[in-house]
């Protein structure tokens, strides 16, 4: 890897952004897709203002569009200045994010720089996550932002849905052995394998969820006091620095328990 860049796929170069953390992991990873043949590039989840890593994203090749996986600042910060730079149309599932484009549609299929792409609606994480797939010389890959992350599990955010998430790693395991590029992370060679396992990471979740309210006496209402208390039973070592996203995940859970 040079300089944050290396080669995910055969028509996939990851860009690494200089933005680790603990909700980032190593840093956002900003994906570009081209096939050899093309002149220009399809730029996904262009991530933070950082210049360094807009300079090196825009090395790569000239840039036709830009794809946004979903809302999230650390994917769509930079959105607007290399739409500036470059003239490309803007795309995401949300209007509010599109510029000069129309929104994407699930089962929409996208040509661009020479690859088909097709679009996923993929909600969970967010209301409006969207993953990628693209076929190439060396198998299905599967652009999947915040869904499925290279290391750990995502965060149920503030529009997001543990139903709907279920949902969607059922959909997404039922592509089989094509490999996950997340956004955070590393490559996951199999996506149906890591669908598996968070399905049954969410269900066994929900069964310490039920257990702990039991110990509670408290009923599985998704109210602040029952949150709280929720995650002091579940997550008792939860670093300060990321509990509002276990609070927002135990909020999911608990909704999803109480039939919202």
């Amino acid at each position: 890897m040079t300089h944050g860049i290396d080669r995910w796929a055969s028509l996939v170069t990851r860009v690494l952004a200089p933005n680790p953390g603990p909700m980032t992991l190593d840093g956002t990873n900003t994906l570009v897709i081209r096939h050899p043949s093309s002149r220009s590039a399809v730029v996904v989840d262009p991530g933070p203002a950082d210049e360094g890593h807009l300079e090196r994203v825009l090395g790569i090749a000239p840039v036709e569009l830009i794809l946004l996986t979903h809302h999230h600042l650390d994917h769509v910060e930079a959105a607007g200045e290399l739409h500036r730079r470059t003239s490309a149309p803007v795309r995401a599932a949300d209007p509010r994010l599109c510029i000069d484009a129309e929104p994407l549609g699930d089962g929409e299929a996208v040509d661009a720089a020479g690859c088909r792409i097709d679009v996923l609606a993929t909600p969970g994480h967010t209301a409006d996550s969207v993953c990628f797939a693209v076929g190439g010389e060396d198998g299905l890959s599967v652009l999947t932002g915040d869904t499925v992350l290279g290391r750990g599990t995502t965060v149920l955010a503030a529009t997001g849905s543990l139903r709907e998430y279920l949902t969607t790693l059922e959909r997404l395991r039922s592509l089989g052995e094509a490999r996950a590029l997340p956004a955070h992370g590393e490559i996951l060679p199999s996506l149906a394998a890591v669908c598996d396992e968070l399905l049954a990471h969410r269900r066994s979740r929900l069964a310490e969820i039920e257990t702990a309210l039991v110990g509670l006496g408290r009923p599985a209402v998704a109210d602040d006091d029952t949150i709280r208390a929720v995650v002091d039973a579940i997550y008792p070592d939860v670093d300060p620095r990321i509990r509002y996203a276990a609070e927002m995940s135990a909020r999911a859970q608990l909704e999803y328990l109480s039939g919202v």
